[in-house]
């Protein structure tokens, strides 16, 4: 299920050479009206990205930007 307009619209797993990656793609339509496929790969043993938390109470006060 797509979250937000940014989350991939299909998502699935590819194997390369025995190493193992997760596949998202994106159907996009380019400047003169042709569809295709944008696509993003990442390696399934790789660290996730560095996700910002929030505050207990929603306040983001004391961050500094």
């Amino acid at each position: 299920m797509r979250e937000g307009k940014d989350d991939p619209q299909y998502t699935g797993s590819i194997n390369i050479e025995g190493k193992d990656y997760w596949l998202d793609a994106w159907v996009k339509e380019s400047k003169d009206g042709k569809k295709y496929f944008s696509l993003r790969s990442r390696a399934k043993d790789a660290k996730p990205a560095a996700v910002r938390q929030r505050s207990p109470g929603g306040d983001d006060e004391g961050i500094p930007f």
